[in-house]
């Protein structure tokens, strides 16, 4: 066979109270057990729910640049964010034919069983799009039906001020900025009401 797979192991904890003890005795062993060396990336006292930790940046970073085979973690719940991050995650290592384990749920993504799992997650996060699309419209409907106005309300435009910041040889994009209009609302009253083919 080949060469043997480069592994890693992550392990988080969301309180600088907790210790990644535990969960990193656990994965060197199971690492050991398949004859595994593995290097190890850890998250202290960073909640799963942050865009930014470094310890799984590097584990990510390493993953898209191909210097992984395997990603060993103790629990799911350890890497994503959501349901939907999680997927993400799950669809990337599939694509790319990446093995990625979870001890405390006995998931092994490099197996037939573990690649059924994966697909039920993308199931999974699609019901869950689809429930928050469909409240998203329902809330809309909610609120034509009360007479709110749905969406962001068109500002009014002011063609003295537009004057006025013309005079001072204001662009068009700098007068849009100014009054909190559209670059085109500008242009056209520049070219239709003033006739004044200025550029910003």
């Amino acid at each position: 066979m080949g060469r043997p797979p480069r592994v890693a192991i992550y392990a988080r904890v969301s309180t600088d109270d907790q210790t990644v003890d535990a969960q990193l005795h656990d994965l060197r062993e199971y690492c050991w057990s398949r004859g595994w060396d593995a290097v190890e990336f850890v998250d202290v006292g960073i909640s799963g729910a942050k865009d930014s930790r470094p310890g799984w940046n590097a584990v990510w970073d390493s993953l898209q640049k191909g210097r992984l085979d395997v990603l060993v973690v103790h629990a799911l719940d350890r890497v994503g964010r959501s349901l939907s991050h999680l997927v993400k995650i799950i669809s990337f290592m599939s694509e790319r034919n990446l093995t990625l384990v979870s001890y405390r749920e006995n998931i092994d993504l490099g197996t037939a069983t573990g690649r059924m799992i994966a697909s039920i997650f993308g199931v999974m996060a699609e019901y869950e799009r689809a429930i928050v699309s469909e409240r998203t419209k329902a809330g809309i409907r909610a609120a034509k039906a009360r007479g709110s106005r749905v969406g962001n309300r068109k500002r009014a435009f002011d063609e003295d001020r537009a004057r006025e910041l013309l005079a001072k040889g204001w662009g068009q994009i700098r007068i849009a900025r100014d009054m909190g209009v559209g670059v085109g609302t500008v242009n056209r009253w520049v070219n239709e009401i003033v006739g004044v083919g200025r550029k910003g």
